[in-house]
């Protein structure tokens, strides 16, 4: 007899919930985060094993070990929750399917942070770059008011991808522990993942697992995004943003798109500059060197508020586009 967690209909309302959770809560402070423990794991693994000689075969170790473990955990986990007969076993299993859903997708806690930086920087230049700091690597001691709003923007862009679209992207391929695993690889890049003396070689296999893991979800954004750009200029034409057809919008992401140092940042970050008419990169302070990002777009314009608005609606009709394919692929795949 078919089991409910096999129902053609759970696993498409599973992912269906987690983002309504995430939608209504975002990341709550007082819930005890996955991430928050793969972060303290990575910063324990990089203090003991960033030395000596071997840095980068010790990090290529440390990061396969992690993606392992976290997968092989999960999918055991997973796997004997749901070959229990027990009906309230079978309960656990969905319900912590869908925290742990719930707790992969950032969605409404990367609107609110790039929210928070258009706020403060209404108030004063220090606030906007105190609070900008929170969200990207670089330093932001010196960014002018131009560059705290188009930092802010740039995260929005690439994190819509990073927290939302590319953990959709997992679970649809591998379910829960596919999201989870995921997670692992990206705080892996996010925390070791620097091409600075102190992690280039420690972390550059965490570095280049993670672009492989993010090259179809980011150009996958970037399609999405262009969408979405295009029906929002439909519904709120702007003079300051694009008027471009929708084939001339693939056509500026795709010259724009590979232009990044990224393989796969560039791409929503394209799709974004598009959509708004304006101008990504240029050179970037991380931990006290200097770094050049090409630039993304060819209208140098001044960001406001406005664009906020844009942005914000863009990426949030897009991730429920996501949202529908993904239930919708599920569904039939599952019937």
């Amino acid at each position: 007899m078919e089991t409910i967690s096999h129902s053609s209909f759970l696993i498409p309302n599973l992912i269906i919930i987690s983002w309504l959770l995430d939608l209504l809560l975002g990341d709550p402070s007082w819930l005890p985060h996955p991430v928050v423990y793969m972060g303290k794991w990575i910063g324990f693994g990089e203090r003991h094993l960033n030395k000596g000689r071997g840095k980068m075969v010790k990090g290529a170790a440390f990061a396969l070990l992690s993606i392992a473990i976290t997968f092989t955990m999960a999918f055991l986990l997973f796997w004997w929750l749901d070959h229990q007969e027990h009906t309230a076993i079978m309960a656990l299993s969905i319900c912590l399917q869908v925290v742990l859903a719930f707790f992969c997708l950032a969605g409404k806690t990367l609107r609110k942070e790039v929210k928070m930086v258009f706020k403060a920087l209404d108030k004063s230049l220090d606030d906007g770059r105190r609070q900008v700091a929170r969200i990207v690597g670089r330093d932001t001691s010196e960014l002018t008011a131009q560059e705290v709003r188009t930092a802010a923007l740039e995260t929005l862009a690439e994190n819509l991808s990073d927290g939302v679209i590319a953990p959709l992207f997992w679970f649809a391929l591998l379910g829960v522990p596919g999201m989870l695993t995921y997670k692992m690889i990206n705080t892996l890049d996010s925390m070791i993942g620097y091409r600075n003396e102190r992690y280039r070689q420690f972390g550059c296999w965490a570095a280049r697992i993670d672009d492989i893991a993010n090259y179809m979800p980011a150009r996958i954004t970037a399609f999405l995004m262009l969408v979405s750009g295009w029906v929002y200029s439909k519904i709120k034409p702007s003079e300051q943003h694009s008027k471009r057809s929708l084939w001339q919008r693939i056509r500026f992401v795709c010259h724009y798109g590979p232009k990044h140092a990224s393989p796969n940042s560039g791409w929503p970050e394209a799709a974004l500059a598009e959509t708004l008419d304006c101008q990504f990169g240029g050179t970037h302070n991380y931990f006290g060197q200097e770094f050049y990002k090409p630039h993304i777009g060819d209208n140098p314009r001044p960001l406001n508020n406005s664009d906020l608005h844009a942005s914000i609606a863009t990426c949030l009709i897009a991730e429920t586009a996501a949202i529908i394919i993904t239930a919708t692929i599920l569904l039939c795949i599952n019937l």
